[in-house]
């Protein structure tokens, strides 16, 4: 019997769940209302990151003197940077919408919802349909969260998707969040040019990551020109013609000319009906779900930051394989089930940051005895070749076993560089395991080695 197997939401969990299931035998279905590859990696992830990227090139230009070239100055062109991100886009939606027609999945642009434990009605230019399904995936991710006092408008007062990019660059922008998010625009901002204040609502910057790694990223923005205001919590904003005016609840007021919105997310699940299906949700509207990514409903499954993980795309997608294997029956035996635990993450800030597994503050936090080695980038002969040895590797190691439990890194290439610690992390491997791998010289990696040892 052919499985009908229909996946409400295209992003990275949805259209990876489409593709294996279909690659598996099953009669897939994929409703996407908007763009397939997701909102928060065509609307968000991708499009920030590029234009970091480009942010990240004129810093590096502005370097170049360090590097016995002349000095070249780079100036942003809005239009050109429009044009780069729509095309990555484009692109990127190509290849997605190519490899789900590759695999025979039927695609249908409009809005889902469920109308029983089985079937979901789709809604449509074209009129409705009722589809049936033996098993369905709820992956239609999230959205900014837009506090009471705020009211974005696309042109002052600005939500995450507002920036990608803006109608102008500006030229003083108040960030408000100071999380992965929050810090990403600082970055990207400041170095297209802004001067950028930071509202800090705690006493450090990303105050989930480790302490040590926050205040190297704090003294990079101070040393930019960027403005924190640390113990702040935004409660109103009010604009005029030409600017902003961000009023905290301490008193402290910024006038800037735009207001970035950058406090998290909230799921897409108003519009589902998910009580017609029997699915339960938990306090904060996110689908409850097992180590198979069900839900409260067997057949029906939640993956991606609608199932309240890690909202990274990386385990979205790799939750959307799983939910297409476990509904396809090849999970009916033990098998290793997703560790959040041991997900890999990195900010695209300068430098870069990356963390994965077990972080020093959390085991102090928990009693628990590590050995922590520490190398700073400048020990790499490939740091001062790049003129860029800012920076540093921490691993976290289990003192009697010597297997890596978790790693931080700040500087050039950290997103790449955590993959070593990530994959040691997972494999349950030694730090001896690290310290014996011949690696290239020169190359940052070798960072990675010297913090083994």
């Amino acid at each position: 019997m052919t499985v009908r197997f229909v996946v409400i939401g295209g992003g990275p969990a949805g259209n990876t769940a489409a593709t294996h299931a279909a690659r598996l035998g099953a009669r897939v279905t994929l409703i996407e209302r908007d763009i397939v590859g997701g909102a928060a990696h065509l609307w968000d992830c991708i499009p920030s990151k590029t234009m970091i990227a480009t942010g990240g090139a004129i810093s590096f230009a502005r370097r170049l003197g360090e590097m016995g070239l002349e000095t070249v100055t780079a100036e942003v062109d809005p239009a050109g940077l429009k044009d780069r991100v729509d095309g990555i886009v484009s692109r990127l939606n190509t290849s997605i919408t190519g490899l789900l027609e590759s695999q025979r999945v039927r695609m249908i642009r409009g809005t889902a919802s469920f109308v029983g434990p089985n079937e979901a009605e789709v809604t449509t230019v074209d009129g409705t349909e009722v589809i049936p399904f033996d098993a369905a995936l709820i992956s239609t991710g999230s959205r900014p969260r837009i506090p009471p006092f705020a009211g974005p408008d696309g042109d002052r007062v600005l939500t995450t998707r507002d920036c990608y990019p803006p109608k102008v660059i500006p030229e003083h922008a108040v960030i408000i969040g100071s999380g992965v998010t929050g810090v990403e625009f600082v970055h990207m901002f400041a170095s297209l040019g802004s001067k950028v204040t930071l509202i800090v609502s705690r006493q450090q910057v990303l105050p989930a990551k480790d302490p040590e790694v926050a205040a190297a990223l704090e003294v990079n923005f101070l040393e930019r020109g960027v403005a924190l205001l640390k113990g702040a919590r935004a409660n109103a904003i009010e604009r005029t013609e030409d600017e902003v005016t961000v009023t905290c609840d301490d008193g402290r007021v910024v006038r800037a000319s735009h207001a970035v919105l950058a406090i998290g997310s909230v799921p897409n699940i108003e519009d589902l009906n998910v009580e017609a299906a029997g699915v339960e949700l938990d306090g904060g509207g996110y689908v409850t779900i097992n180590h198979h990514c069900q839900s409260s409903v067997p057949h029906i499954y939640a993956a991606g930051d609608v199932s309240g993980k890690l909202p990274l795309s990386s385990v979205a997608a790799i939750q959307g394989r799983k939910v297409a294997e476990h509904a396809m029956g090849l999970h009916t035996v033990e098998h290793r089930h997703l560790d959040y635990d041991k997900a890999a993450s990195a900010i695209f800030t300068e430098p870069e940051i990356a963390d994965v597994g077990l972080a020093e503050a959390e085991a102090f936090a928990l009693g628990r005895k590590i050995r922590v080695t520490k190398v700073p980038f400048s020990v790499a002969p490939k740091a001062l070749i790049n003129n860029d040895a800012r920076g540093f590797v921490k691993i976290v190691s289990d003192p009697m076993t010597g297997v890596v439990l978790g790693g931080s890194i700040v500087g050039r290439h950290a997103a790449e560089l955590i993959s070593v610690i990530a994959l040691a992390v997972t494999a349950g491997l030694r730090v001896n395991d690290i310290v014996e791998s011949l690696l290239v010289h020169p190359s940052l990696s070798e960072a990675l080695a010297e913090a083994a040892e």
